[in-house]
């Protein structure tokens, strides 16, 4: 591996994360690409089973949290379902991808109803499934994504993305060029193929992941 490999995070790491990095020898460049903005909503009823797709999602009910938690929930990602289970939900299942989510919905649950807590720029793959069933649903905005561009000045060697509104900001300001990309799941990846063949996306959806399969990339790379 060569010396003094540059990574750069589209989002700031905790600084047990940032030091994976610093102690495999790499520099590290973190900022934020894209900020979470809370936006008003009301509740004024829910269907049978709460659908969360993000911990973002999940942080923005919290202040109805006693109208919802008697309510089942399912939800996508490990940490999603921790968030839900620390406040007191009742976590049904969770898989590590929305597509997992709705194979589940479909072979047990066609029959039940769904609220669906998520931001403004979601993708639509579960509410396309549930309009294709015809299966009854609502769907609640509680937060918006604002991308927040950051122009950054040093090459780099890598870059870690962790949604596809990151890859969208990111791009505003710089071009992918021969930089690595690692992605935190499969949906950030298709937002990064445009522009780039060179990705390698994480065994599962989470800033470790990522950061560790960033890690054995480049260890594992030696100079030309």
């Amino acid at each position: 591996m060569k010396e003094n490999i540059g990574i750069l995070a589209t989002k700031k790491l905790a600084q047990n994360q940032k030091q994976y990095l610093l102690n495999a020898g790499f520099k590290l460049i973190d900022e934020d690409f894209i900020h979470i903005k809370p936006i008003a909503f009301e509740i004024k009823n829910t269907n049978d089973i709460l659908i969360f797709t993000s911990q973002n999602a999940v942080l923005n009910v919290l202040a109805y949290k006693e109208e919802l938690i008697h309510k089942p929930a399912i939800c996508v990602g490990e940490k999603t379902k921790k968030i839900l289970l620390e406040n007191g939900f009742s976590v049904v299942f969770f898989h590590l991808d929305a597509s997992e989510l709705i194979k589940h919905i479909e072979k047990e649950y066609l029959n039940n109803s769904f609220t669906f807590f998520c931001g403004t720029s979601r993708l639509n793959t579960i509410p396309d499934f549930f309009r294709e069933k015809s299966i009854t649903h609502q769907i609640i905005e509680v937060y918006e994504t604002i991308e927040t561009p950051v122009k950054i000045n040093t090459k780099m060697d890598g870059i870690m993305f962790f949604s596809p509104s990151g890859v969208s900001s990111y791009i505003k300001e710089h071009k992918i060029t021969n930089e690595m990309c690692f992605c935190i799941g499969s949906t950030t990846a298709t937002a990064v193929e445009p522009f780039t063949k060179n990705i390698v996306i994480a065994n599962q959806p989470s800033v470790e992941n990522v950061i560790i399969q960033c890690i054995h990339y480049f260890k594992s790379t030696k100079n030309d």
